[in-house]
């Protein structure tokens, strides 16, 4: 997506952007796309405003991947509407302790919208400067030519197949998980499917998807199980979520520290003769 722009970006370069802002949207939500831009403005000198505007549209991409998704989901069930108004009416509830994820996640909401809302006020105070109103500009066209470069590239087929690829394989390492349970092994793909879409909106909905993710999971997973003596998730089934969560976030810390650690090492510094590395750097006389 950079590439209609004149930036032709390194692999590896790339990789650890990638990893990194998946490291830093498990603490901070939506930082990581930030991250990215911010890792590539330093490693690959793209303008911060060009490269997160070809993560917006990367991002509008990934909703309708995940609403082809749900889609698919629907085609393959429409007897379980039923179990799920009810299931869900019944988590809402607040029983157990489930009803708390819903609370901290509205107060989570308030705050963010707060700090938003408080940074719209102090863009409206500085607007009326005219050099600041050329800024705002300038970085508004530059997230504008980002966005738009998705339309521009000369391998377009290659990347809906690369997109297609990453969802598929999404779904397969969530797959890998459900079947290793026998109590969900035998559920099959209507079962995984809607599993897999709650999981994902439970990562929307909370930065990590640090206990959402894995209630959410469970929830979804129990309406296609036994469900004797069973009031609201089914073991079984929250065991599930918490499998799939702790090994996806373990794999996304260790990756993004690695990264963290070997892209610090490729930043290059720019002198008055060239770019060069921060270890040609070193050896560099003073």
């Amino acid at each position: 997506m950079l590439a209609p722009m004149g930036y032709n970006v390194k692999f590896w370069n790339s990789y650890h952007a990638v990893m990194i802002s998946n490291f830093v949207n498990l603490a901070f939500p939506r930082a990581g796309e930030i991250s990215r831009a911010a890792i590539f403005a330093k490693t690959e000198k793209v303008p911060f405003q060009k490269g997160f505007g070809t993560i917006l549209a990367e991002r509008a991409i990934d909703v309708g991947m995940l609403g082809i998704i749900f889609l698919i989901s629907i085609a393959l069930q429409f007897d379980k509407f039923d179990l799920f108004k009810t299931k869900l009416e019944t988590f809402s509830s607040g029983q157990g302790n489930c009803g708390n994820l819903f609370v901290f996640n509205l107060f989570a909401k308030i705050v963010m919208y707060g700090i938003l809302a408080a940074m719209i006020g102090v863009v409206a105070v500085y607007i009326a400067r005219k050099k600041f109103r050329e800024r705002i500009r300038h970085f508004i066209r530059g997230i504008f030519e980002g966005v738009i470069a998705v339309f521009k590239m000369k391998k377009k087929m290659k990347y809906i197949g690369h997109t297609v690829f990453i969802w598929v394989m999404y779904i397969c390492m969530f797959s890998i998980c459900f079947f290793s349970l026998e109590s969900t092994a035998s559920l099959g793909l209507e079962a995984m499917l809607p599993g897999f879409i709650a999981g994902t909106v439970g990562i929307i909905l909370v930065q990590g998807g640090i206990g959402v993710y894995p209630a959410a999971v469970g929830l979804i997973i129990t309406v296609y199980m036994d469900q004797t003596g069973v009031v609201n998730i089914h073991p079984e089934a929250l065991a599930l979520g918490w499998i799939i969560w702790t090994s996806q976030t373990g794999m996304m810390i260790v990756l993004g520290l690695i990264s963290m650690a070997l892209n610090g090492k490729n930043v290059t510094f720019e002198t008055d003769e060239s770019l060069v590395s921060a270890s040609e750097k070193d050896s560099l006389p003073e």
